[in-house]
Order: C-alpha cells, then sequence, then structure tokens
C-alpha cells in the first residue's frame, strides 16, 4: 500500500467525502457516517453516503451513480471499507473489485477488529492502489462515537467547563454567567453542535434553568438530546428545556426513590424519563445511563456539569477529552465554586495526571485548554496484532 496522499486533488475529494458523510449525523448511528466520492479524470462521475442503518453503504451508492465509468476511477472515501459479510448488507470490498476501481484513497481504518486493515489488504490484494491516512484526524473526530462504541463498548465523553483563573465557576452565591466571553460561547455551541447529547446534573438544571441548545446561526437543525441527572426527579415541570421549540428530547435520569408523582408529572411535560439504578445514594450508575444513551443511537455525549457531576465522571474513568475554557478572572475565596468537585487526594502522586494539552489556543480574551485520554492515537497501528471482536460487538450493517 503507498503512502498518504497530499496532493490537492485528492484533499479536495477527501473533504468532499468528509461532507457527504455528515449529511447521515442524525440517522446513521449506531453505524459510522461514511461518504464515498468516485472521481475520474478530474471529474466526479458518481458518489454517495450512508443514510440510515441497514441501508447501502455509501461505497456502493457511490458506484452505482458511477457506473461504467467507476473502471479506472479513484474512489475517495472517509472509512475503510468493510471486507465481512453482514446480516443487512455485502462487504463493499467485493462491490470496488467488480466495478473496476483503480485506486482507493481512506482517511481512516475501520475500528471493528473484524475489518482494520483486513479491507485495505483486500483491495491491495487485487492489485488496487490503496492509500491511507488523508484527514485521518478530522475522520477520527467524525466518527469518533462509532469509535469508542466499537472499542470501548460505550458512548465518547467530552468534559465541558469554563472557569475563571484560578479554577471557580461560580461565587458563594452561585453567580456564574457570564465567566467566559463571546468566542468562548460561541465554542461552547459548536461542541453542542458536535454532540449526540449534553449531560448535566440537576443542580444546574435548576440554578441555571438553561434550555441546553445548539444557537449558532444557520446550523440549529442538529439539536442535540438533553440529559438531566436527576436522581430525585426534582426538575421542575415548568423548566425552560420543555418549552424551547426545536430542541432535541430530553432524558430525565432518576433514580429508583424518586416519587412516581413527580416522574408522572414531568413526562407530561415531555421528558422521557430513565430510572436507572444507583452506585451510592444520590449517584446514577453512569456506565449503565450511557449504556442506555448507545442503544438510543446517542454516541457522543457533551458533559457540562456541574462539579459534582464532573468528579463523577472523572472517578468512573469515563472521561474521554476534556476542554475547558480559563478567563482572565479572579474569585477567590475558599467557599466559590470549583469545577471540580468531589473528596481532594491526600497526595499529589496520587492525583490524576493529564496525558498532556492536545489543545491551547486563544478564544478572545479567554484560552481554550484541552486533553484527550482516548483519541486515534488509541486505535492500535498497523504494526499490532488485531483483537478478536466478540459476536455482540457492533459494525456497520
Amino acid at each position: 500500500m503507498s503512502r498518504p496522499p497530499g496532493e490537492p486533488a485528492d484533499r479536495r475529494w477527501m473533504q468532499r467525502a468528509l461532507v457527504l458523510a455528515e449529511k447521515g449525523r442524525d440517522t446513521v448511528a449506531p453505524n459510522p457516517m461514511v461518504g464515498a466520492v468516485v472521481v475520474r479524470d478530474g471529474k466526479v462521475v458518481g458518489e454517495g453516503y450512508h443514510r440510515e442503518a441497514g441501508q447501502e453503504h455509501a461505497e456502493v451508492l457511490a458506484l452505482r451513480a458511477a457506473g461504467d465509468r467507476a473502471r479506472g476511477a479513484t474512489l475517495y472515501v472517509n472509512l475503510e471499507p468493510c471486507c465481512h459479510v453482514e446480516k443487512r448488507t455485502p462487504p463493499c470490498t467485493e462491490a470496488i473489485v467488480q466495478a473496476g476501481v483503480a485506486r482507493v484513497v481512506v482517511a481512516m481504518r475501520d475500528p471493528n477488529p473484524r475489518v482494520f486493515g483486513r479491507g485495505l489488504e483486500r483491495l491491495a490484494g487485487q492489485r488496487l492502489d490503496v492509500s491511507e491516512g488523508l484527514f485521518a484526524a478530522r475522520a477520527f473526530e467524525q466518527n469518533r462515537g462509532f469509535s469508542s462504541l466499537i472499542r470501548q463498548g460505550r458512548p465518547y465523553v467530552t468534559l465541558k467547563g469554563a472557569m475563571s483563573l484560578d479554577g471557580k465557576i461560580a461565587t458563594s452565591t452561585g453567580d456564574s454567567q457570564w465567566i467566559s466571553g463571546s468566542r468562548s460561547l460561541a465554542y461552547a455551541h459548536r461542541l453542542r453542535r458536535d454532540h449526540d447529547a449534553i449531560l448535566v446534573g440537576i443542580s444546574t438544571a435548576m440554578k441555571d434553568d438553561p434550555r441546553l441548545t445548539n444557537r449558532l446561526p444557520g446550523s440549529r437543525s442538529h439539536q442535540p438530546a438533553r440529559v438531566i441527572l436527576d436522581s430525585t426527579g426534582r426538575l421542575p415541570p415548568d423548566s425552560r428545556l420543555f418549552g424551547e421549540e426545536g430542541g432535541g428530547p430530553v432524558f430525565l435520569v432518576a433514580g429508583p426513590r424518586a416519587p412516581e408523582r413527580s416522574l408522572r408529572q414531568l413526562e407530561k411535560s415531555g421528558a422521557r424519563i430513565l430510572v436507572l439504578p444507583e452506585v451510592r445514594t444520590g449517584e446514577i450508575d453512569l456506565r449503565a445511563l450511557l449504556a442506555v444513551l448507545a442503544e438510543e443511537g446517542l454516541l457522543t455525549v457533551l458533559v457540562e456539569g456541574g462539579s459534582r457531576v464532573n468528579a463523577s465522571f472523572l472517578a468512573a474513568g469515563l472521561v474521554d477529552r476534556i476542554r475547558v475554557v480559563l478567563a482572565p478572572l479572579l474569585i477567590g475565596g475558599t467557599d466559590a465554586i470549583g469545577w471540580l468537585g468531589g473528596a481532594s487526594p491526600p497526595t499529589l502522586a496520587r492525583a490524576r495526571r493529564l496525558p498532556g494539552f492536545s489543545v491551547i489556543r486563544r478564544l478572545g480574551d479567554d484560552l481554550l485548554v484541552g486533553a484527550d485520554f482516548w483519541g486515534p492515537n488509541s486505535l492500535p497501528g498497523p504494526e499490532h496484532p488485531r483483537e478478536t471482536a466478540p459476536d455482540q460487538m457492533p459494525g456497520r450493517s
């Protein structure tokens, strides 16, 4: 197989494949978003994207649109073509070979161990020119939820926050709006746009009465689901969460002690009630919650706090990346609210050490910093042996 291409034409057509893939954002889960472009003599002769789980894959649709013009052409696809037989769809590698495609450019490998590299090997074995790695980071970002589901068995979790330079998210009275500036607020809405669900605790929901919607101009078509951790069913039925026209569905996550009457009132207001076990009094089993969200097709979760919820996700080992905005503001005081709640470790040696900063950039007067616990580098490289996939592992279908 050849090395990643970098010519302007290759970059242009792979970007087109990524744009096409995005069209399936709200319909394909738990499948990945996939776009494919067939190019011959510098012109697009066929393109397609995966529209819904169980329907034909992007590569097949693009090749069908190209017809005989696919012979000798180049296929651009953001995810490695499948090479194994699923219950509902045949392997894409065979369709590619039969169409007479001469070259295949792939952004990233399919994280499913049943496919990982095998699709590329199958194509290369049929004397096709195969390249991988063009826009790999962007391709992983687009399908990070699918990759996490395949490799970790749960949705991909981003922990997000805004704090003062001394690590506070609110004053002693709870005043928190607004710590960060306008550019940081716009970034927060971009994060909402790029996630399937937003999650907050009941304290945040009651104190701020947030809408938890994506309000970026021109991008409101994708509205994330809104998940409220409310172990005792305290959310007011007249919360703004229920009055926002066009907002995503509201999932009220209660514990077994929540009063039935309160839950029925919230259900009448429009909430979907999830009653889940608690790991301890007042603390929902977060792993069980993520499993339910995955079943709902919500594969990327943005945790917006507050401090107790942040600490719970970190303590459970369920955070894949952190994005924090630092504002040029000092709040001070031992009674102000910090971004991370819970108990402090007795020694620095037992503190959680981050793997280094992956993002550091200015947002107006604020500073965005980020750290990644799990990402594209967490997937094994081609030099590592493949894992054996369990029978129940999801895949492209």
